[in-house]
């Protein structure tokens, strides 16, 4: 096996959805700088947390229900997350959220967790559990070009 496929296969858990083996690739290639993180390391993050991987299906079924209130997570960032948004109050645009359209996504833990608290506090009128933010992420991963 070649020193790359050993490199993921030791730092990618057999769990982790194929689509995410480009977040690892790159990882290998050495295209991520030292100090960032990837939105699949931030999933790996919150899949301990929440002691099971995120399932996509259940994240695109998050992202856009309301949850009791008047927004979704669609509501600013689009259905799908391809492309800009805009804040359905303030009309300030937002950045595609999906990592494939947007690489700088979840790239600064910090800001994932300061947004992932402040949209879910919108959107749910509490904060998100760690599997919502792991099913969020796996949704968002798996939107390719």
């Amino acid at each position: 096996m070649n020193a790359k496929l050993t490199w993921i296969k030791d730092r990618c858990p057999h769990w982790l959805p194929a689509v995410m083996l480009a977040a690892c690739l790159a990882a290998a290639a050495g295209t991520v700088r030292a100090g960032d993180t990837t939105a699949a390391q931030q999933l790996e993050r919150f899949s301990a947390q929440a002691a099971t991987p995120g399932q996509a299906e259940r994240g695109r079924i998050f992202f856009t229900s309301r949850h009791g209130g008047e927004w979704s997570c669609a509501s600013c960032h689009g259905n799908p997350p391809t492309s800009a948004g805009k804040h359905a109050s303030t009309g300030k645009p937002i950045a595609a959220l999906a990592p494939a359209f947007n690489p700088q996504s979840f790239t600064d833990t910090a800001k994932v967790d300061k947004w992932f608290r402040r949209n879910c506090k919108d959107v749910a009128q509490r904060e998100c559990t760690p599997t919502e933010k792991a099913d969020v992420l796996a949704y968002l991963l798996g939107l390719m070009r």
